[in-house]
């Protein structure tokens, strides 16, 4: 079980928070609101800068009426949970074998250069934390980094590090291929059509 961290601050759901959670718990049949742990989770983490405090567990856990320990179980086993400060840009790099073949070890090094962190570590300035995780789900625009909620695809050495510098200065770019390509379109374009009328 992970050590989680208490701020000694208390913690409490905004209005518009206490709105999105009544939605998520009426979703479920009278006596099973318990099941509505995991969206008041990422409530609770997105509210307290990406992460969950031992507060936050604790007040998730009264809020629906269900043992801290149970709640803490629930924030320990799954990774989207933070249990300790993260940087403002989170940047979870996925190191499964397609970004592998195609250079996520390139990512690493640039942001072990760039940024002077390694694996689960946060840079002196607060502001980017590095996790190495498994497949995120992008493998034909691998290799890829997910930014807080965003995926950023067909990384490079060059590119990605433009994309850092660009989130040190909160110049937040257009997340998706960082390459000519429309979604996972082939690189170049769609050809299927264009061979078929012979204009290929």
């Amino acid at each position: 079980m992970s050590q989680v961290i208490a701020t000694g601050k208390e913690f409490e759901f905004t209005p518009e928070n206490k709105d999105k959670a009544a939605v998520f718990i009426a979703k479920y049949p009278e006596g099973r609101q318990q099941s509505a742990v995991m969206p008041l989770l990422d409530l609770a983490q997105r509210q307290n800068e990406n992460w969950l405090s031992k507060e936050c567990i604790e007040y998730v856990g009264k809020y629906l009426d269900v043992p801290y320990m149970r709640v803490l179980e629930v924030a320990s086993f799954y990774t989207m949970y933070n249990l300790k400060p993260v940087g403002k840009y989170f940047l979870q790099l996925c190191r499964t074998t397609p970004c592998w073949l195609r250079g996520c070890d390139d990512l690493v090094k640039v942001c072990e250069d760039k940024l002077g962190i390694h694996n689960g570590e946060t840079s002196e300035d607060g502001k980017f934390t590095l996790l190495e995780v498994e497949c995120l789900g992008a493998c034909v625009n691998a290799p890829v980094v997910q930014v807080n909620d965003d995926f950023y695809e067909d990384l490079n050495a060059d590119n990605f590090s433009a994309l850092l510098d660009k989130l040190a200065k909160d110049d937040v770019p257009p997340h998706g291929p960082q390459i000519d390509r429309i979604n996972s379109a082939p690189e170049g374009g769609p050809t299927t059509l264009l061979e078929k009328t012979g204009d290929a």
